[in-house]
């Protein structure tokens, strides 16, 4: 039944109200300026400040989650981020975090996102309220599984205690589709709804579900494209879905939460824990990206120049990396990225390229550029894109430690309308969405994972005993060790399931670092 959200003013109260013996008593003993039960509900408070507690999540608003989802994990293993704190011994880059980090990016970001999602589930019949409790589940929760494979999902709804059963990655991503279509249906059935209750509360479109109807079927494309090696005939059936469903195709409807502040301004500026990683800085180096400076600020020691840090290095001193190398542009009042329409335009691009029209397949992987230079403020898209010469740039390591003599990739910019095998283009086509989607860790990550591109440098350095091939990175997270002790027959079961879904050659077993996660099967780039 959908509700219509309409903001009452009471006018008076009745006579015998005013007179009787209890009407007096409950307001000699009332807060005047206490807003009631009825009145939250009737102003949506409730539901919508669950609303937004559940956006806060998605790219988690708050810095120490941020960091540890993004900055920590995420960033270093897409080639984005490197620390700079020398007093980080055990750092997931090097791949033998401590326990305490180990569940910051697992248990707390599923603590925060269930308590907000099963109230609004058992609370509230209202569509809209329904339908982003719905997508901001998947929204979450597809980063979770894609960083370690089986998790808690069907058991965790009605389940608020720590012994929860974990599902197979495959039937997470078979359940997030079912409730991602029911959250893209609802919001299309109330594309007409007055925005004007939720506009308090949603803090990315502002109550406009047109284009909440485009990113939840942008999310669905992303999602889609990541079984393109794992079960590719649901992968181009569900791709389909979302783009004749309508994705995000202009910057206007780009996602990104507008929170009060941009907390990440303490990780990066304030704290100054981390500088640009060399992968992203290389490539950009190399094409001479006009988006560079509309990203990165010039390092400290030399304002003529980019430089990013070798993820994984030994940090010598702090001081010495925060200013040898480069740091990301971000500011108060900095919206955080979810979804871009250059990352929605390059999945099409790539969805063409397997299943449809080549020449297609072109047209968009230039539109994608096109709009990552319009979202940046950059210009000189055409000569970019155009260019068929420029490769990424070998390391040199300003503080001369950890420089490597060859490019991370020859790759070129310019389409190639010769090319047989469609792994040319395709290397293409993620190398610029990994470029247009910075600084989406996680996403980048994933990307790294399924298709091997872009290329990145060799982790620097290998601390975890031996469980990491320094070519290949990272393939998932660990699970937090409270799991292995208080949830233990549970955690033993999903341990059991990742080591049946982790058929991709190479694949360690069990609860390690280079374990493949179900989607995770192309063979490596070697």
């Amino acid at each position: 039944m959908k509700k219509i959200l309409i903001i009452t003013v009471i006018a008076g109260l009745t006579g015998n109200l005013l007179t009787s013996c209890t009407g007096r008593f409950e307001r000699l003993n009332t807060n005047p300026n206490q807003v009631t039960a009825d009145q939250m509900e009737v102003m949506n408070y409730r539901t919508g400040t669950k609303v937004t507690n559940l956006q806060n999540l998605v790219i988690p608003v708050e810095e120490h989650i941020y960091q540890f989802v993004e900055s920590l994990s995420g960033g270093p293993y897409a080639g984005y981020i490197g620390s700079t704190v020398n007093t980080w011994q055990d750092r997931f880059e090097t791949f033998n975090e401590s326990t305490d980090w180990r569940k910051w990016p697992f248990s707390n970001v599923m603590t925060e996102m269930y308590a907000p999602y099963r109230a609004i589930i058992a609370e509230t019949d209202d569509e809209v309220a329904l339908a982003f409790a719905h997508l901001f589940r998947v929204a979450v929760m597809h980063r979770v599984t894609d960083s370690y494979g089986p998790v808690p999902y069907s058991d965790a709804v009605s389940n608020e205690g720590i012994f929860v059963k974990y599902d197979s990655q495959e039937s997470v991503y078979d359940q997030m589709f079912e409730e991602l279509d029911l959250a893209i249906s609802l919001f299309k059935a109330n594309e007409g709804l007055d925005p004007s209750g939720w506009t308090s509360y949603d803090k990315v479109y502002y109550g406009n579900m047109a284009q909440w109807s485009r990113f939840a079927n942008s999310l669905k494309l992303r999602m889609a494209m990541r079984l393109s090696y794992v079960k590719p005939e649901l992968s181009r059936q569900k791709a389909a879905e979302a783009i004749a469903a309508g994705v995000i195709e202009s910057n206007a409807d780009n996602a990104a939460m507008h929170a009060t502040e941009n907390r990440t301004t303490l990780i990066y500026n304030d704290w100054q824990d981390h500088r640009v990683a060399a992968d992203i800085i290389c490539y950009m180096n190399g094409y001479e990206d006009p988006r560079r400076e509309k990203m990165f600020l010039p390092t400290v020691r030399n304002a003529n120049a980019f430089a990013g840090v070798r993820v994984g290095s030994v940090v010598s001193s702090k001081t010495d990396f925060v200013e040898a190398y480069s740091n990301m542009i971000v500011a108060s009042d900095t919206p955080y990225l979810w979804f871009n329409a250059a990352e929605a335009t390059f999945l099409r691009a790539e969805y063409e390229l397997r299943w449809g029209s080549a020449e297609t397949a072109k047209q968009l992987y230039q539109q994608a550029i096109r709009l990552s230079f319009e979202e940046k403020g950059a210009s000189g898209a055409d000569a970019y894109i155009a260019d068929n010469t420029k490769r990424p740039e070998a390391y040199t390591d300003p503080l001369g430690a950890w420089t490597v003599g060859t490019r991370p990739s020859s790759v070129t910019i310019a389409w190639d309308d010769a090319a047989t095998d469609i792994e040319v283009n395709l290397e293409k086509i993620i190398t610029q969405k990994w470029i247009a989607i910075f600084p989406l860790g996680v996403e980048g990550w994933s990307e790294y994972r399924r298709t091997g591109y872009p290329r990145l440098f060799d982790a620097a350095q290998d601390l975890s005993g031996g469980a990491v091939n320094v070519s290949h990175h990272a393939r998932r997270l660990r699970y937090p060790a409270e799991e292995a002790s208080q949830n233990k027959a549970n955690y033993q079961e999903a341990v059991s399931i990742l080591d049946r879904e982790a058929t991709g050659a190479g694949s360690l077993t069990g609860d390690n670092y280079s374990t493949r996660v179900w989607w995770d099967v192309k063979p490596f780039n070697d």
